[in-house]
This record gives structure tokens, sequence and C-alpha cells, in this order.
């Protein structure tokens, strides 16, 4: 059995706001479980290597659920987690998802990052599966498959600038997800606000939100069989 490759980002700030950000624990996390339950072994990656910012909004009380408290409480977990790969440390012959977690920070350090790209490239092309949840689809806009744009003509969710003006920091952001999608040539797609919505379009899998990472990883499953 192959492995499973979950990218996080390395940002922890707001380049200009005295904000913190980061990975969105419960978006790393709740599609974690259902692949360990599976049986499958987990690598994590970033696009610096290392530490793994959590982004401290992911850790309030009312987002935190028994699985969020599993793994945050879980020092190996976290341990691995903080000990991230750096993309030429990884084989992607290896791996036969790469999926990934949100977050604000992945804004700034997924979109352009080569070693990633190359990564699910490969993967892709190997047959194996590129899914993202949330923001995480930053991680898709750059990806190639024959010459063109992975992600053109295909279906993609994301998160929605209407879910992002909820959060206050559109002006503070490099480009919104939903737009930028869009402009990849992406068939965007979404559900209601903060609701579960997960879509796929052959062993491409999207979720829009933190509530649609657990639908990810059970959508990819049942597509690969499990």
């Amino acid at each position: 059995m192959k492995k499973i490759l979950i990218a996080v980002t390395n940002t922890s700030k707001y380049p200009d706001l005295p904000r913190p950000t980061g990975a969105w624990l419960g978006e790393v996390v709740h599609f974690a479980d259902e692949f360990y339950k599976a049986g499958y072994e987990i690598d994590y990656v970033s696009p610096k290597g290392g530490f793994v910012p959590i982004d401290p909004a992911s850790l309030q009380e009312d987002f935190m659920s028994d699985v969020d408290w599993k793994y945050y409480t879980d020092h190996q977990f976290m341990t691995q987690l903080n000990e991230s790969l750096k993309p030429e440390e990884v084989n992607p012959d290896d791996y036969e998802v790469i999926y990934y977690a949100g977050g604000h920070g992945v804004v700034w350090d997924f979109e352009k990052d080569k070693g990633l790209i190359e990564l699910a490239e490969k993967i892709y092309s190997n047959d194996g599966y590129v899914t993202a949840v949330c923001h995480g689809p930053a991680g898709l806009l750059n990806i190639k498959d024959n010459g063109q744009n992975l992600i053109k003509g295909k279906k993609v969710a994301g998160f929605s600038n209407s879910e992002e003006s909820q959060m206050g920091v559109t002006d503070n952001l490099p480009y919104l997800l939903e737009d930028a999608l869009i402009d990849k040539g992406a068939s965007y797609e979404k559900g209601d606000d903060w609701s579960n919505f997960v879509v796929s379009d052959g062993r491409l899998i999207t979720g829009q939100n933190p509530q649609s990472a657990q639908q990810v990883a059970l959508d990819t499953l049942k597509a690969l069989g499990k």
C-alpha cells in the first residue's frame, strides 16, 4: 500500500497585519484520521520543511472536536507535523494521494512552490489523486498536466469569496481563491457558506471549507476502493 502525503504551510503571520495564521488544525487531522483508520501511513511536507504553525483560530473551543483534541494532545503526531519534510526529501513514487490542507498561510507559500508543484504533478502522472480543502486549492493553481493547467475545465471547490468576506481579511490577501481558481480555468463550484461541500472530477477531489475536510478523505478513500 502506498502512502498519503499531506502538504501544510510554513507561514505563521499575515505579512502586513499583526495577526497570526498557519495550518488549520481540523483540515489536517479530520482528513488524516480517516486514512489512519484505513491503515495508511501519512507523511507531512511543507515548502520549507520543519516547523508548521497552527492557526490559533482553529484551536478555539467551538472548532475543537474530539478528533481535533485527539491529535492536538498526541505528542508523537505533533512532533511529526513539526518535523515536516522538505519537498526534495520526498519520493513522489511512494504516494498515491497528495492532500493540500488549508489555513490562510497557504495563500502565500503554496501557489508558487516549485517543490510541491513537482510532487503533485508526479503523483498525478502516476495515476494518483490530487486533493485539497478550503484554502488548500491554492496549491493547485500552477500544477500542470500535459502542458496545461490541471484544473482547467475541471470541477473544483475551495474557500468562497462570500466566506472570505466574513473573515475580515479580504484586503490583506494577495488574491481571493475563488477568483484565482476561475482565472486558471477551473469550473468553480460551491455550496452554502460553511457547509460540507466536496466535488470530484476524476482524480481531483476538493472541498470548500474546514467543514469539508473529512468528506474529502471519505470521497478519496471511496475512489481508491477502500
